[in-house]
């Protein structure tokens, strides 16, 4: 059974920068599309990023310009470095494949964005 952790979350000021991993306990990356995922408060789960196994990404409008998704295939991980933070940005952020895969979402990390 796949297992991804995420990690980096954390308390931010606006402007700020955090970069987010994902990693998997086996390796999945050499043929999955990964995607970062996040869900604030009240609100449904979004897609983000994502970058699949050639390394094309793509991104949501609100974070395009700010974020970018990489992948490491050799160490099983996924990254989401966020610049420019906003408020809006506030959310617990989740990896997955793309589309995804129930069975495989984590407990996510807390990204709070905040003076």
């Amino acid at each position: 059974q796949v297992q991804l952790v995420e990690s980096g979350g954390g308390l931010v000021q606006p402007g700020g920068s955090l970069r987010l991993s994902c990693a998997a306990s086996r390796s999945i990356f050499s043929i999955d599309t990964m995607g970062w995922y996040r869900q604030a408060p009240g609100k449904q789960r979004e897609l983000v990023a994502y970058i699949n196994s050639g390394g094309s990404t793509n991104y949501a409008d609100s974070v395009k310009g700010r974020f970018t998704i990489s992948r490491d295939n050799a160490k099983n991980t996924v990254y989401l470095q966020m610049n420019s933070l906003k408020p809006e940005d506030t959310a617990v952020y989740y990896c997955n494949t793309r589309p995804i895969r129930v069975n495989l979402w984590g407990r996510g990390t807390l990204v709070t964005v905040s003076s």
